[in-house]
């Protein structure tokens, strides 16, 4: 009997969590894009003391990133699902595509804001890439702690 109730209980548990993981994914709030650059142009007004004319010409530069971005991740989404990696070429298009998209994007800026605001930019994004590099580097060390397989 005690038996029949320890297998009980472990495959209750088990269903339990199996179910809560595949509900996390479901229940993430979704943005529009005008959303998101709303967001972004007034953390940037914030931070950068812009004003409503630097403010409306950040608007469509951002909002032009945002909607790439997500064109890009649909786009990889598909890929994933189709269970196709891009090839060496792929990745250096998509490389030299996002390299340039971020030299488009600085030399924008620099246009846009002074040179007190463009010096607090720069920091600011400085910051994010390596706060960006961290995450991956603790993503990486969490996969192979679980013994997943990681990419180089």
């Amino acid at each position: 009997m005690k038996k029949l109730a320890s297998i009980l209980v472990f495959v209750f548990a088990f269903t339990v969590s199996t179910q809560a993981q595949r509900g996390k994914t479901d229940k993430r709030a979704r943005l529009t894009t005008e959303q998101q650059t709303e967001l972004t142009v007034k953390k940037m007004t914030l931070a950068l003391d812009l004003s409503r004319k630097q403010q409306n010409q950040i608007k469509p530069l951002i909002s032009n990133q945002i909607a790439e971005r997500k064109a890009e991740m649909e786009k990889r989404k598909k890929a994933r699902k189709d269970k196709k990696g891009p090839t060496s070429d792929e990745v250096f298009e998509m490389q030299n595509k996002r390299l340039d998209a971020q030299i488009a994007m600085r030399n924008s800026m620099k246009d846009i804001l002074n040179d007190e605001q463009f010096k607090k930019f720069e920091k600011m994004h400085k910051k994010r890439a390596m706060k960006g590099k961290k995450m991956a580097k603790r993503k990486g060390m969490k996969n192979r702690k679980e013994g997943r397989r990681v990419r180089k």
